[in-house]
């Protein structure tokens, strides 16, 4: 794997508070067709969560968001993922994705920091927060002046708007949390999880017309 754009049109984001959780949650979304799994390091349940999945679901690609700091990049790839997505982005932070040897998303919300992920060789990034920086009109402005950058957005995207961001020529997958509702996780609906990665699955595939 060299990209994480071409993983799936659409990653989940998955905090996960308890560690047992991992395993039946990333099995349900793998099932409804959404094997590229974002687990955040936001809880201290995360680097278990993701050596979990990826010891148990090999059916999954599991990756570590919210990556800040080069000891995060090392904790993440010592669990087990296997691609990092960060908020943003330092010159010490990205060295450090760099070297970790698994493709990396470095976080964007303009126009500048893109112009200088470009200069030092990155053209694929995540554009976050997405809704609150602009959303699906502000990568469409930005595909005119820098075309050679593609994204994955993450941030407050629904179903309905990632429809919008993936038919944007610079937007190869969108990052979402809507097919994880914190209800479902608490009360252990895998099904009900399955079901809505279904629905966000559909996304990918070509209409009709």
């Amino acid at each position: 794997m060299t990209s994480v754009l071409d993983l799936a049109p659409v990653i989940p984001v998955v905090v996960i508070e308890n560690a047992e959780d991992a395993v039946p949650l990333a099995l349900a979304l793998v099932a409804g067709g959404l094997p590229a799994i974002e687990v955040t390091l936001r809880t201290p349940a995360a680097p278990d969560a993701i050596r979990a999945i990826a010891a148990e679901v090999p059916e999954a690609v599991v990756g570590a968001g919210t990556v800040v700091s080069p000891e995060q990049v090392e904790t993440a790839v010592r669990a087990g993922a296997r691609f990092l997505v960060s908020p943003g982005w330092t010159d010490g932070l990205l060295a450090a994705m760099r070297s970790s040897g698994v493709p990396f998303l470095p976080g964007v919300s303009t126009v500048s920091e893109v112009v200088a992920l470009l200069e030092r060789g990155v053209t694929e990034m995540k554009f976050f927060p997405a809704e609150a920086a602009g959303g699906a009109p502000y990568l469409k402005s930005v595909a005119g002046p820098l075309p050679q950058a593609r994204f994955c957005p993450t941030g407050g995207i629904s179903r309905q708007s990632a429809a919008v961001y993936l038919s944007l020529p610079n937007v190869a997958c969108v990052g979402g949390t809507w097919m994880l509702p914190p209800d479902a996780i608490a009360a252990k609906d895998w099904t009900r999880i399955r079901d809505l990665a279904a629905e966000a699955a559909e996304l990918a595939r070509p209409s009709a017309s």
